[in-house]
């Protein structure tokens, strides 16, 4: 593996993501990424035995879900489709369980549900 200050920014997200896992910081994780780090990615993650599910976004990058088994159980059932394109009560929940601030989610989620009406 190259030395630390070679390690490409997205790469090093990565790695603190994990590192945050793994510490009990966070339950879900859910990093955008550039499919040319798919293969080390799941690599890692496979070798540390962390569950994970990945989305497409477009041709160059995706959205890899990794986290407790549970909580990417559930997110499987809601990447059937882009994120652009969830619900109100979809997009609430999928805040929620990433751990933003429930205030802002609560207003994201009155904000979307007075547009959609």
């Amino acid at each position: 593996m190259p030395t630390a200050d070679k390690i490409p920014g997205e790469l090093r997200v990565l790695l603190n993501h994990i590192y945050e896992f793994q510490k009990g910081v966070r339950n879900l994780i859910l990093y955008t990424m550039p499919f040319k780090y798919k293969d080390f990615a799941l690599a890692r993650l496979i070798s540390q035995g962390i569950d994970y599910t990945i989305q497409s976004v477009d041709d160059t990058k995706f959205n890899l879900y990794f986290g407790r088994k549970e909580c990417i159980e559930a997110i499987k059932f809601m990447t059937v489709k882009p994120l652009n394109l969830l619900t109100p009560e979809e997009d609430f929940m999928l805040g929620t369980m990433l751990g933003y601030n429930i205030c802002m989610q609560c207003e994201r989620f009155c904000d979307r549900k007075q547009k959609a009406s």
